[in-house]
């Protein structure tokens, strides 16, 4: 990607080596990957939109890898020209519609975070929690992605877009729909509908791509790849696999391999968020 003559965006909050408060309660659905497992304990958590508690069945039980000093600093801009180039998109994209986007805080922690929905370790990787707009990550997510499969720039860069597709969501009231709905309905038919969310944001992630790419040239030859390849690295029947599990399609709630790069490729292809209704099938 080109990214490094980029705008750096002013919405990074870091909190690397300051920890978690003494006492701050834990919550149980920070470290659970499904959003309809969180609606229906009674917790309004994170929507943890990549990888989320799936990776917590498929890694060693240790502590995450830091990255060497030199390589997180480049990982930090490259992540805050990242959110910049989200801000470029979406802002227009709504003032086209009539709306208005506020862009989220992206938070930069060590190990262990405390944000609105509870507090949240590392090893459930890179979130978006609804209750105070924003996204959380530990940098060190780079070498899980690594250890996934999911190489290259690009594929960090799906990730952030991601959880900033999880914020569009929020805004425009499709996460509230779907919490109000899995409420009503059973544990198989809030996975499905949690499914339904992620592939959305994958969507969204593809949206921001074509955009970022209109507006700043930053897509490289094969950086497209590099997403669709971590698409397909993340897919619940992958990781389910990675875990030496059974497949359970009712247990999936991020989407199969094949549906997240066909999503993502679809926003990459079309820049039309209004192409991401991944509902429309069930209406």
């Amino acid at each position: 990607m080109r990214w490094q003559q980029g705008r750096r965006s002013s919405n990074i909050e870091d909190r690397r080596g300051q920890g978690v408060r003494k006492g701050a309660k834990v919550g149980g659905f920070a470290i659970v990957a499904a959003l309809a497992a969180l609606v229906l304990t009674g917790n309004v958590g994170p929507l943890i939109g990549l990888i989320g508690g799936n990776l917590m069945n498929t890694r060693p039980q240790q502590q995450t890898s830091a990255l060497p000093d030199e390589q997180e600093k480049t990982a930090e801009e490259f992540v805050s020209v990242i959110l910049g180039t989200t801000e470029d998109v979406w802002i227009p994209l709504f003032q086209q519609k009539g709306g208005q986007y506020t862009p989220p805080k992206l938070v930069l922690y060590n190990d262990m975070v405390e944000s609105a929905c509870g507090v949240s370790s590392a090893q459930s990787g890179p979130f978006y929690c609804p209750g105070d707009s924003q996204v959380y990550l530990d940098l060190s997510f780079l070498n899980e992605l690594q250890r996934l499969g999911a190489k290259g720039d690009f594929a960090v860069a799906y990730v952030i877009a991601h959880e900033i597709g999880h914020h569009v969501q929020n805004l425009t009231g499709i996460a509230d729909q779907v919490r109000q709905a899995q409420m009503r309905t059973s544990k198989a038919n809030a996975n499905a509908l949690s499914v339904l969310t992620e592939l959305q944001a994958d969507c969204y992630a593809g949206v921001w791509a074509n955009h970022a790419h209109q507006q700043h040239n930053i897509l490289e030859q094969g950086d497209i790849e590099e997403g669709l390849n971590a698409a397909a690295s993340i897919g619940d029947d992958r990781l389910q696999k990675m875990a030496g599990q059974r497949i359970h399609p009712d247990s999936f709630t991020h989407g199969t391999s094949e549906q997240r790069m066909q999503w993502l490729q679809k926003g990459i292809k079309s820049g039309d968020f209004d192409q991401c209704d991944t509902f429309a099938q069930i209406n």
